[in-house]
């Protein structure tokens, strides 16, 4: 069985002219294991098989401890409604970029639902990035910054951003003329249940406007697909404590509502949010 460097390597054989220098802007070659510009700017594979497209080291929040319950969690059916919907509205043979993958669960669901192109997934946690080249899938996976993405112009047929950040300049760089961006964000009642248990006193974190990030996407693109997708997920008893890991909201809850939560945990969620497919206008 091949190492990961050795598979990774072998897909950037097959997909190299995909990738920019984020350096310079010059496109790059496959040189032993590192991708190598003409002005020489070198982006060397890990053992891991991934590549860390950034200039300097930026610390995350988004740490193994809460990357790990939320691959659990997308694995145990949360999203399943969701990723079927976006699944349709996707080209399924064609190049696609997940913005923000974290790690890499969401590219896992979709290529078992018949996702079959080249897939690319980037994040700023390079946690992620190595949990994510444990998926099962034959995917490339990168340490990246949005607004500086080291991918060719026009080389994506879809870009995926589930809830994470935009940078639609760059979007409209890399897709094709024919690409689309499918955007997912949270809707008023995302998570409502666990917004409440954290937050009990505080009405405005319990609460979440998507007003800015819907009128925002309403000015970069042409939209194509707006619909509201809302359910209620019964939790899996084994992944009731991932669910109190899984999201940054955890972070500001006090420390005695988390550990009564432990001791009680949620046995339903409500998964409300707004599924977004646009292109270039």
């Amino acid at each position: 069985m091949l190492k990961k460097i050795d598979l990774a390597r072998n897909f950037l054989e097959e997909h190299q002219e995909q990738f920019l220098c984020p350096v310079c802007k010059q496109y790059v070659r496959l040189e032993g294991y590192s991708l190598v510009c003409s002005k020489n700017h070198h982006f060397d594979l890990s053992k891991k098989g991934t590549i860390y497209f950034l200039s300097h080291s930026i610390q995350t929040d988004y740490s193994k401890e809460m990357l790990q319950p939320r691959g659990r969690m997308i694995k145990s059916g949360m999203y399943q409604p969701l990723l079927e919907k976006i699944s349709k509205s996707m080209v399924q043979t064609g190049n696609t970029l997940d913005v923000g993958c974290g790690e890499g669960s969401f590219l896992t669901e979709l290529t078992d639902l018949g996702l079959t192109g080249a897939k690319f997934g980037f994040d700023l946690s390079k946690e992620g990035i190595y949990l994510a080249s444990n998926q099962p899938i034959d995917a490339f996976w990168c340490v990246a910054d949005l607004t500086n993405l080291p991918f060719a112009d026009q080389s994506m047929d879809t870009v995926l951003n589930i809830f994470s950040p935009s940078h639609y300049e760059e979007f409209r760089r890399v897709l094709k003329k024919e690409g689309t961006v499918i955007k997912v964000v949270p809707e008023t009642d995302y998570l409502k249940e666990l917004r409440t248990a954290f937050y009990p006193d505080d009405e405005r974190k319990q609460h979440y406007s998507n007003e800015k990030v819907l009128t925002k996407f309403s000015e970069e693109m042409h939209i194509l697909e707006n619909e509201r997708i809302s359910y209620t997920f019964e939790i899996p008893k084994e992944n009731r404590l991932d669910l109190l890991d899984m999201s940054p909201l955890e972070w500001g809850a006090a420390s005695e509502i988390k550990e009564r939560l432990k001791m009680d945990p949620l046995k339903t969620i409500t998964i409300d949010v707004r599924m977004l497919k646009g292109k270039v206008g």
